[in-house]
């Protein structure tokens, strides 16, 4: 006969508790957030939760120093200062050193020529823009938000780039690709809705349009507009607080 060993029993082992998620995500939705959940979950997991950082890549240092650029530009036509190519150029090459000074960048030898299609799209663009050099803007680079409580919502946050007199949104996007005006509008339209949102509960008013502008670092640098025409129906201006109800839900659901 074999005898039995009288072996403890082994202590339950208790999981450690869930790491909460950052206040940010329960307080507060930007239009970014939204479109990254919508686009993939696993991609807004890493990027907002885990907050793994991004490496700097050749695209979005182009797209940082633009972005700066068009942000002199239209706080000079804020200011009624005059245009001057030079000024914007040397800025422009200021901010490219200053903005990789700490990073990284893998450039596989081709940083000088990102450098001039960069500054070329900029040049063209100011030549081809709809925006004429006397038009003083409403805001530039403002930060706003709007509280969606009343709807059991988060408050939607965001920054607008540009609003055109008149109360036109306008999102600047540079690209190394031409893009197709019609998926532009179906990938952007809840960014560019909220945007709408967020100018609507800041002034008590409708915006008049909204727009994307697309600089396009081709060989032979493009500009492309692509235009969305005002909401229609209920429908159309609750999708993005729709949209925010469902990611609300899953969050608590634990999706």
């Amino acid at each position: 006969m074999i005898a039995e060993l009288d072996l403890p029993l082994a202590a339950p082992v208790t999981p450690p508790p869930a790491e909460p998620p950052p206040r940010k995500l329960t307080a507060t939705i930007s239009a970014s957030r939204l479109g990254c959940w919508l686009q993939c979950r696993l991609k807004f997991f890493f990027r907002y939760v885990e907050r793994i950082a991004k490496p700097n890549t050749p695209a979005l240092h182009i797209g940082s120093v633009a972005h700066l650029v068009l942000q002199l530009w239209n706080l000079a036509r804020w200011r009624r200062e005059p245009f001057q190519t030079e000024r914007f150029k040397a800025f422009f090459d200021s901010q490219w050193a200053e903005l990789q000074k700490d990073a990284k960048i893998d450039w596989q030898g081709e940083e000088e020529a990102e450098r001039i299609s960069s500054w070329g799209a900029l040049e063209h663009y100011f030549l081809e823009t709809p925006i004429k050099a006397d038009e003083k803007p409403e805001a530039v680079e403002v930060y706003a938000e709007t509280d969606l409580a009343r709807h059991g919502l988060n408050t939607l946050v965001g920054v607008l780039d540009l609003v055109r007199a008149g109360g036109r949104i306008v999102d600047f996007k540079n690209s190394g690709k031409t893009p197709d005006p019609e998926q532009v509008l179906h990938q952007h339209e809840i960014q560019l809705t909220c945007y709408g949102l967020l100018y609507r509960d800041a002034t008590g008013r409708t915006e008049s349009g909204l727009e994307r502008h697309h600089l396009v670092r081709t060989k032979a640098p493009k500009f492309v507009l692509s235009a969305m025409g005002l909401p229609r129906g209920t429908g159309a201006r609750t999708r993005p607080a729709r949209r925010d109800e469902r990611w609300g839900a899953e969050k608590q659901g634990g999706g």
